[in-house]
């Protein structure tokens, strides 16, 4: 996989990150307007830090989701591969996504882990064609290309005066 599929994988990444942030933010948010709604405790809880807390929970992770996906469109805008900060959140991006399916798989069913593990897999595609390095033209060698690149010789040890 080249150059040619590089962008194209960076821009559905980055749209199915934004679409995911967004989904996410909403879903979380529904869920804290039920259990203020309902006005239920689980456990003794109060159902006010219950909704509080889940709706805070939901913008947090869409905006996880969000900062992925201007990693992810960066990528595509410039077409260079991620460097520090950006690499370190696509990398645990990968990471939640496959949690994610792992859990979902039993939780919520097949449907919802294969679309889990396509955005993992879009991840991973993403970062591994950009870590390959591209081979140096013929009329443009390498520097050193072609030199006896071992450590040299040996010098003897000097003497202990001791």
């Amino acid at each position: 996989m080249g150059p040619v599929v590089r962008r194209p994988v960076a821009w559905i990444l980055a749209l199915v990150l934004f679409v995911e942030a967004l989904g996410v933010a909403a879903l979380n948010w529904f869920l804290g307007i039920v259990v203020d709604r309902q006005d239920m405790s689980l456990a003794g809880l109060d159902p006010d830090a219950m909704s509080v807390s889940s709706k805070v929970g939901g913008i947090v992770f869409g905006l996880y989701f969000a900062l992925c996906g201007v990693v992810a469109l960066l990528v595509a805008l410039r077409d260079r591969a991620p460097a520090g900060f950006g690499r370190i959140l696509l990398i645990s991006v990968a990471v939640v996504h496959g949690l994610l399916a792992a859990f979902a798989w039993g939780l919520v069913g097949p449907g919802a882990f294969v679309s889990l593990v396509v955005v993992l897999g879009l991840v991973v595609l993403l970062l591994m064609t950009y870590d390959r390095l591209e081979a140096p033209s013929e009329g443009n060698p390498e520097p050193g290309a072609g030199k006896d690149e071992g450590p040299g010789p040996i010098a003897p040890a000097a003497p202990n005066p001791s």
